[in-house]
This record gives C-alpha cells, structure tokens and sequence, in this order.
C-alpha cells in the first residue's frame, strides 16, 4: 500500500520501518504547502495535518484512509471524505495531559500573580502580594468534554473544585459535578470562576463567546482558550477585557496564527498568551506513533480480509 506521510508526524526511522513492516511503501513530503509529486496523487493513506488546506482531495484517486496529526476535524473536508468513504482518523488522546497541563498552569499563574513576581525577580524588588487567590474551591466550567475536556478536569479536581460539563452529550466520567447541553451554554458559564474551552470549531461553534455570550461571565472570571480561536470574538473579548468585565485570558489560541503584533491582546493585563503551544510535549512522538501504528494496522487488517 501507497503511504504518503508528511513532516507533520516527526517519526523515527524505527517507527518507519515498523510502519513499513505493515506492507506499507511510504513516501515522505516534509512541507505541506509545497507541491507533490505525481506519484504521491496515488497513495491509498496519508498521514498529514494540513495537507488538504493546499491540495484537492479529488485529486488523490485512490485515498481510503487518513490519519490527522491533530485532534481538530477543521482543517479536512469531512463531508467530502464520508461521501468518498474514506476513513479518517483524528490525534484523539495524544495531546489531553500537555493541554490540561498548560491550561492548569495558565490558571494558577493569574491567580498568584506570577507575573508580577517575575518581574520584580528581574528588577530584584522584595514586594509582597496581599491580593493573590486560591483556586481551592473554585467552579470550572468545561466546554467540551472529549479527550481534552476530561483530562481537564482530572487536573483540576483535586484542587476541590466543583466541574460543570457542556457538551452536546453528558459526559459519562465522574469527575463532572453538572451537565448542562451546549444550547445552555450561557447558563453554565454564570456560576463558573473558571470557563475552559476545549470544543472543536464548527459552523455552530465559531464565534460563539461573542460579547453577548461573554457578558453572562463573572467579573472576575477566568476564560481559558486551547481550542481554536475562531470560537471566540477577539474584539468583544478585548472590549470585555479592557473594561474590567471579565477578570483574565489564557489563550493559547487565535483568530489569526501568529497573532497581529498590534493586537491588544498583547499588552492587556491579565492576559496570558502563547503561540499555540499547549500541546507540546516531549511525550506526544511515542503516543502519536502507537495511535497511526494501531490505525493503520486496523485499517490493513480490514482491507484484506
């Protein structure tokens, strides 16, 4: 089987090989913006993340099989490939513990100030904080509760936090205290000290923390971004933010990637922000190559029978 694989999955030539073990002849394109070649049109399975941003799927004549990179659907075009009946398979799992980490430690670093004692460390100034908060005890919001949401809420329960869940479905997990569908959305987010969006970006979803949304939020609230930033207004959240209705950002996600270097967000106080790197993990090769690894084998093991 025709296998083309780009630089998105950063293998080993171990792995390699053992993908190869599978019956696979992998052909290897490091940049997916750059133009294939003809034979790569041929191949049965790909392994990418954002090929199809740059190619035509209509092109690839003989695709039965892809394996994304990432656990977002929104850069493929999935109703194109359910009518081709080609099976698609997302990163779900591989990225959960790095992002609730960072979201984690997003949180915690606007509660204690961090900031501000990394500064006066550089400026070797001895002031103590008296306004710093404990996040023992606090309400955290999930929105969305798949691999990423779940895992979000193992790492923040111990702080003896009370977790609402939003999803289209309710959660089976035990971690959740409440449940409240996606369509109550604005409700669940009232009672919340912490709202952390992990949901995925779709017609429905994209730019739902609009203002009106953003308004239902605490004024000391935390919004926690690590899913994709088009499901968040940026100018109504700047204007949310600048007008001390909303107690802190942490994003890790934009509308635009790199974020504009004249965006407000930058300077606004309160306000973490990272290059889309939640997700990073010295851990995340070996847990992606078991996941293509099981996937692909699953997939060769039907085709044969």
């Amino acid at each position: 089987m025709k296998l083309l694989m780009t630089g998105a999955f950063n293998c080993t030539a171990e792995q390699k090989m053992n993908i190869e073990k599978l019956g696979c002849e992998v052909m290897f394109q490091k940049m997916e913006n750059e133009p294939l070649s003809a034979e790569m049109f041929e191949a049965e399975a790909i392994i990418c993340n954002g090929l199809f941003l740059y190619n035509d799927l209509d092109k690839f004549p003989n695709l039965k099989f892809i394996q994304l990179t990432s656990a977002g659907l929104d850069r493929v075009p999935v109703d194109k490939m359910k009518e081709k009946s080609i099976t698609l398979c997302n990163a779900r799992g591989v990225y959960s513990t790095p992002m609730s980490e960072w979201a984690l430690t997003g949180v915690l670093a606007l509660y204690k100030h961090a900031n501000n004692f990394y500064d006066n460390q550089k400026n070797h100034k001895w002031v103590k904080d008296r306004n710093i908060k404990e996040l023992s005890g606090s309400t955290i919001c999930i929105v969305g509760c798949g691999s990423v949401g779940t895992e979000c809420a193992k790492m923040f329960k111990p702080f003896a936090t009370e977790i609402i869940a939003v999803d289209i479905v309710k959660p089976t997990s035990v971690l959740f205290d409440s449940y409240y569908t996606i369509n109550n959305v604005a409700k669940a987010v009232k009672n919340a000290d912490v709202v952390i969006l992990t949901l995925p970006l779709t017609n429905e979803t994209q730019n739902m923390f609009n203002k009106e949304m953003l308004s239902q939020f605490k004024n000391d609230a935390i919004l926690v971004n690590i899913a994709r930033g088009a499901i968040v207004n940026e100018d109504d959240l700047i204007d949310v933010l600048k007008n001390g209705k909303l107690g802190g950002a942490v994003l890790d996600v934009f509308n635009t990637e790199p974020l504009y270097e004249n965006s407000e967000l930058w300077s606004l106080p309160n306000v973490i922000i990272t290059p889309h790197n939640s997700f990073v993990s010295q851990k995340n090769n070996e847990r992606l190559f078991n996941l293509v690894y099981k996937n692909l084998n699953t997939y060769m093991k039907e085709v044969t029978k």
